[in-house]
């Protein structure tokens, strides 16, 4: 379990102090699948940060299943991310000389696993993601679909208890985010991973088990899913109009 109490952001730009986060309590459960929206500004990534131990808060604590990562020190929070959470980002953040296949077992390597549970890890999470036949190739022979894949296999080869993807569908087409999500709904749901998202596409969006919107540093509403995603997409995007956030409604 994931859980925020009373979290705030403050900010200090010559002398003057701006409130990005203002007091926001949630809890995440084992196994959820949680999307974040909310206009540009609103402070998605700040708590997308916060809650993957990029960021500290200025206030609050953060707390996973009952241990608060807000007073680790620097060497044991490294430790505690590294065996627990993993990360998509929008720019995939692939090493341009290295190929997939060096990228995607980059954690492993570094975590001194053996050269024969690497290559069989690599291959099942290349085949899992569909990118078998790009594992020789380097980032910038493949697609932006491709390489999002690659990023995605990556942040789950250490088996991560939580994926945060931070917009990872923004710089994909229609078919490769599509892809991309059936991917990440089918982990979540045979592998229990909890994944968290920051999306400002409600179709994306859909693809989760609950939106969490956020708008001027506060969570003002929140919607769960039935299992019908055409539904869910509907109920999104109603909650989008009458809140006046700037969401796209397809990919």
């Amino acid at each position: 379990m994931l859980k925020a109490e009373n979290i705030k952001k403050e900010y200090r730009v010559h002398g003057k102090s701006f409130k990005i986060i203002k007091n926001i309590n949630l809890t995440i459960y084992d196994g959820d699948f949680v999307s974040i929206m909310g206009p540009s500004g609103a402070g998605k990534s700040t708590l997308l940060n916060m809650l993957s131990t990029i960021e500290k808060p200025t206030q609050g604590r953060i707390l996973y299943n009952s241990k608060d990562v807000t007073q680790m020190k620097n060497k044991e929070l490294s430790r505690f991310r590294k065996d627990n959470i993993g990360f998509i980002f929008q720019d995939y953040n692939l090493i341009d000389s290295m190929t997939i296949e060096d990228n995607i077992a980059l954690p492993l390597v570094i975590s001194g696993e053996r050269y024969s549970v690497i290559r069989e890890e690599v291959s099942k999470f290349a085949r899992f993601f569909g990118i078998e036949e790009q594992l020789g190739k380097y980032p910038y022979e493949l697609s932006g679909g491709q390489k999002q894949k690659a990023a995605a296999a990556r942040a789950m080869i250490i088996k991560p208890k939580v994926l945060f993807a931070d917009e990872p569908t923004g710089a994909l087409d229609s078919r490769s985010s599509i892809e991309l999500l059936n991917c990440l709904s089918k982990m979540n749901r045979e592998s229990e991973i909890t994944i968290i998202m920051v999306t400002h596409d409600a179709f994306a969006a859909s693809y989760s088990k609950k939106v969490m919107f956020i708008k001027d540093g506060n969570i003002n509403a929140q919607i769960d899913s039935d299992g019908n995603r055409k539904k869910f997409f509907d109920d999104i995007m109603k909650v989008v109009a009458s809140t006046g956030g700037e969401i796209n409604e397809t990919i």
